[in-house]
């Protein structure tokens, strides 16, 4: 499925349909509700209630095959508010890549309260922002795939790349960031001069400075399945051709959290996760003058930036 066909309208109102602008977001990464006790389910849940949202964004990695559609039904089943996600690289275990598209498609299709953002044109959470996403995938852009050490899971437990030789793998991986990279590209070019703020929720960090690992960003031998960098270049370019626009990344897969300014108005946040704990990684506010993520270091290692 090199496309998916977007199901909302490029100038599809997110505040419209769900009554009212969405201005209170909370963000989650790479929640593995399968690894997660009903308990520690439940108290996350509480906790997110608590803080009274608009909506829910997850960047990726909710679980694996065909546990994915049920976490997503029990995410809808349990918050009544819009649940905005991208897919991460465990969701595709079990699968070909195009087929769990297809069905996740199908299945936001039929829960109005579901909004797949790889299928999906721009949202808009206000008169001023916009929500776009992909799911993106490590591209063998960065870093040195052919000296590599790294073995990933991925290679067996997903139907495209298992028995496939390094070279077939690599010709995958890039065709896979081309595609995030050109569906993202064809969203953000069709928004409306009237947006000057973009939120961008994707699973796979799109630059090295945004990879973190334990306070350090990645190395030669990790960069090309932990960087998306085709994404990464097109961000750039976006935020140079826009420089009135402030963009605001959103990403997940290291498991480790941190902030990389790489514009004046370009700044990628990424995600902490750790199997077995849900935590809600942050409440994003749209306020007067700009997107706001106020964070809180999970490993107390991070680089902040205002």
């Amino acid at each position: 499925m090199a496309s998916p066909s977007r199901h909302r309208s490029s100038d599809a109102s997110a505040a419209a349909r769900f009554s009212g602008p969405l201005t209170r977001l909370a963000w989650i990464t790479d929640p593995h509700f399968d690894h997660a006790t009903l308990e520690t389910w439940q108290q996350w849940i509480d906790g997110l209630l608590a803080e009274q949202p608009d909506a829910l964004i997850v960047t990726g990695d909710l679980s694996e095959g065909d546990d994915v559609s049920f976490q997503l039904r029990r995410l809808v089943e349990t918050l009544d508010r819009p649940i905005f996600f991208v897919l991460g690289n465990h969701d595709f275990y079990g699968k070909r890549i195009a087929e769990t598209r297809r069905h996740i498609t199908q299945l936001a299709r039929e829960l109005p309260q579901l909004d797949y953002l790889t299928d999906c044109g721009p949202i808009l959470l206000d008169p001023r922002t916009a929500l776009v996403g992909d799911d993106g995938w490590g591209d063998a852009i960065e870093g040195d795939f052919e000296c590599s050490s790294v073995r990933l899971n991925d290679f067996e437990a997903i139907d495209d790349f298992r028995g496939q030789s390094p070279a077939a793998r690599k010709s995958i991986l890039q065709q896979q960031g081309r595609e995030s990279a050109d569906r993202l590209e064809e969203k953000l070019v069709s928004l409306p001069e009237s947006i000057d703020r973009v939120l961008v929720a994707t699973h796979v960090p799109p630059y090295r400075e945004a990879c973190w690992y334990h306070g350090h960003t990645t190395d030669d031998h990790w960069a090309p399945f932990f960087v998306c960098g085709q994404v990464g270049r097109l961000l750039t370019r976006m935020a140079d051709r826009y420089p009135r626009r402030q963009f605001v990344v959103l990403c997940g897969h290291t498991h480790h959290d941190g902030i990389a300014k790489m514009a004046d108005n370009l700044v990628v946040h990424t995600g902490f996760s750790d199997y077995g704990e849900l935590s809600t990684e942050s409440l994003i506010r749209l306020d007067d003058d700009r997107i706001r993520v106020p964070r809180e270091a999970s490993t107390g290692k991070f680089s902040k930036c205002d």
